[in-house]
């Protein structure tokens, strides 16, 4: 009997020390992963913002805005399909809702932050400052660095046709495609 109380005791403490773990795995709060930026064009042009927003509070947010002093616009995006077989990106002036415990990727192809009207040439690795405005947790402050030779994940199912013209000052690529910038 004594072996099996010890037994039990060793498994509660394993048990209890794992909780910690599970902790530092998901930090409380909002966490931002994996930032990188891309610009196209050099000063006066364009340049896009992509990661991982991570929600692990208790309660639902949303990102509604972004600032940078790099760029002399920021605009939350989108890119949607215009029923002919166009992307078109799209301002997003209520921003990205990120449920509790859940994740949502800003990605090319996909939602971003735009960088507009460049305010000075940036260059590769280069890191700049980039203000996160959440509804409920408030400004996050990210170290972005520049990357514009970072390739995009593989497109998957959920991606669909994506082979028009984008419109949105950046070429008219798609992810994986070379622009001539």
């Amino acid at each position: 009997m004594s072996a099996y109380r010890t037994l039990l005791a060793a498994a509660a403490a394993v048990v209890a020390l794992s909780f910690p773990l599970a902790a530092e795995d998901l930090p409380e709060g909002i966490q931002i992963q994996d930032p990188y930026a891309r610009a196209m064009g050099g000063m006066g042009k364009s340049g896009a913002v992509f990661f991982v927003i991570q929600n692990n509070t208790g309660t639902d947010d949303r990102l509604i805005d972004a600032r940078t002093d790099v760029a002399k616009k920021v605009e939350l995006h989108t890119h949607k399909d215009n029923g002919q077989g166009i992307m078109q990106m799209l301002h997003v002036p209520e921003g990205f809702a990120i449920a509790s415990g859940e994740s949502h990727a800003l990605a090319r192809g996909g939602d971003h932050v735009m960088l507009m009207g460049l305010t000075r040439d940036l260059a590769p690795g280069e890191v700049f400052p980039l203000t996160l405005v959440f509804e409920r947790a408030g400004e996050i402050i990210v170290e972005v660095p520049l990357d514009n030779a970072r390739k995009p994940p593989a497109m998957g199912a959920g991606m669909g046709n994506m082979g028009g013209t984008m419109g949105n000052g950046m070429g008219s690529a798609m992810p994986g495609q070379k622009t001539g910038g």
